[in-house]
């Protein structure tokens, strides 16, 4: 009795399988769909790891049986990085087999989920690139992921900057289609198409190209705003992407933060309000909001004028003398002349014409211009930038509603002679400057669309880009539209 009292002490049960006091132990379940569980079936729903800790193991993907279930076609890193579950941004992972992004890696964390769930094994960790196997939780590195690491976070070395423009390059995406680095169709996610043709204007700009492609002239600076531009440059730019095409998504949240929703993706906007408030901005975020301190907007862009407001107008109203201002600019705006509002013989509206150096006078010195409230006025172009953006202004805003201004500004691709004087000097010198892009508005005010031209200077040709649609064009195509804003590159230094 003394040993089998022993032996029963030793055996005794654990306090989960002790009934209570008082209470009648459950009898298995008896149905007709199989036997009753068992606490080895519960077992299995407890958690894998009690004491779980990262594995640190890194295995090749020779090594790897899953490495094969990558699936490129529908990997997209244009859109925001969240999770997809936890809409999250920290710690995030895209799974390299379906394309979504999950939070984590760990056990009960939404990436560890789906990999149990959907049998997807591979993720890629998006801040640094590195690829890991879930749920067995170990690193893979393997050459053949170095183009979907690539892809994530392009980078370009300063010979690489340098070939861009001395061989024509196309490049052949997944599905097969061909498309034209630095020249690819920008996704319209609704309404942003007026930030697609700013966009596709400024990376036309070769100094501005180049700064942002390296990401060494801005790593110091935190702005967001700064380094989404950066990324969607040099985006655009690659000649390994996975497909023909850009989505500024990851920009245009930017944009809508830093300008307070001003721009949105969801509400139309005017391309030149876009373009005036990005150049502005990406100038002050760069020099950490000293305004006259240079940076590579204003090497670029940044002109002088001279402008003289007669004796008893405007600022000068007191005074018997003329004040003359010495003003910096980004942008210079063109009047166009009211158009007829009366139809000809032929009951047709009749749509003027006037010659692109008709406007032009207004900075040459001579013209005086009258504003009510800022006076009469003379303008005068003193140094001009190395890229001459210029505004066609086509809508004018009444007490009642705007309307706009179709007038055909007749203007040459190559060739524009600017007059220029010098400072203090009644002598003038003609620039001459060649057309880079031109941003057209169609349509009524207020709707309609835009669309933009591109020379593709590497190989001399036009080209029409109007969201994800890119079209080769004549040039005399282009001397028709009804140009809204055109930037222009001075010849010779």
């Amino acid at each position: 009795m003394g040993k089998r009292a022993r032996e029963g002490a030793d055996e005794a049960p654990s306090p989960e399988e002790v009934p209570a006091a008082g209470s009648v132990p459950d009898e298995p379940a008896q149905t007709g769909e199989g036997p009753a569980s068992t606490p080895e079936d519960e077992a299995d729903d407890q958690p894998l790891h009690k004491n779980f800790r990262m594995s640190s193991a890194v295995r090749t993907g020779a090594d790897c049986p899953y490495l094969d279930t990558i699936s490129r076609q529908n990997l997209d890193f244009d859109f925001e990085k969240c999770c997809s579950v936890s809409l999250s941004p920290v710690n995030v992972y895209a799974c390299l087999v379906c394309g979504k992004y999950f939070q984590g890696r760990g056990p009960n964390t939404h990436a560890y989920t789906h990999s149990l769930d959907a049998g997807h094994h591979m993720f890629m960790k998006v801040t640094d690139g590195k690829v890991y196997c879930l749920p067995d939780m170990y690193q893979v590195v393997d050459r053949s992921l170095a183009d979907i690491q690539y892809v994530l976070s392009p980078t370009f070395t300063d010979a690489e900057v340098a070939k861009l423009d001395t061989a024509v390059t196309w490049a052949r995406a997944l599905d097969g289609t061909e498309f034209m680095p630095g020249l690819v169709g920008l996704n319209n996610m609704k309404r942003n198409d007026y930030a697609n043709v700013v966009i596709q204007t400024l990376v036309r700009i070769v100094p501005i190209r180049d700064y942002f492609l390296r990401t060494q002239n801005y790593e110091a600076c935190r702005s967001p705003l700064v380094r989404e531009f950066g990324s969607l440059v040099r985006k655009m730019w690659i000649t390994r992407a996975f497909k023909g095409h850009v989505s500024p998504h990851e920009f245009m949240q930017s944009v809508i933060a830093a300008s307070e929703k001003r721009f949105t993706i969801d509400a139309q906007a005017d391309a030149i309000d876009f373009f005036q408030w990005l150049v502005n901005r990406l100038h002050l975020e760069l020099t950490g909001g000293k305004r006259k301190k240079a940076s590579i907007i204003t090497e670029c862009l940044q002109g002088d004028l001279e402008v003289t407001t007669l004796a008893g107008t405007g600022k000068a109203k007191g005074s018997s003398e003329d004040v003359v201002d010495k003003v910096s600019f980004l942008m210079l705006g063109l009047d166009l002349p009211a158009a007829p509002l009366f139809k000809d013989a032929l009951e047709t509206v009749i749509i003027p014409q006037i010659p692109m150096y008709d406007l032009l006078r207004k900075y040459g010195g001579s013209l005086i211009v009258d504003d009510i409230k800022a006076g009469r006025r003379k303008f005068r172009l003193t140094k001009p930038p190395r890229f001459l953006a210029l505004h066609v202004k086509r809508f004018v805003k009444n007490q009642f509603f705007l309307e706009k201004n179709p007038t055909i500004v007749n203007f040459p691709v190559k060739n524009l002679e600017v007059p220029v004087s010098a400072p203090g000097s009644e002598g003038r010198s003609i620039v001459k400057y060649d057309l880079l892009a031109n941003i057209v508005h169609e349509g009524k005010a207020g709707e309609g669309s835009v669309r933009v031209h591109i020379h593709r200077k590497v190989e001399n040709t036009w080209y029409e880009v109007q969201d994800l649609r890119v079209t080769d064009v004549l040039p005399q195509m282009v001397a028709l539209s009804e140009t809204y804003m055109q930037v222009y590159e001075r010849q010779g230094p």
